[in-house]
């Protein structure tokens, strides 16, 4: 039982070197992260797109209403 708590530090510093080195050398995570910024990118801009014609076309249309209404009384 000794030798066990004895070797304890040096095995979690094996243990997390070899954690982080993993971490290192694996980039499939990477790529998931970077698929993942690009899509919510392409899903704001959409939005952003969107937004403009949609605010174009609603104020043309509240122009119309609000005119055709003046002219009516």
């Amino acid at each position: 039982m000794v030798k066990k708590i004895l070797a304890f530090p040096t095995i979690a510093y094996l243990m997390i070197t070899g954690f982080f080195r993993d971490i290192r050398e694996d980039e499939r995570g990477l790529s998931g992260v970077v698929v993942a910024i690009l899509l919510i990118l392409i899903a704001v801009l959409a939005i952003v797109l969107i937004w403009g014609f949609l605010s174009g076309w609603l104020k043309e249309l509240w122009d119309r209403i609000t005119g055709q209404a003046a002219s009516i009384s």
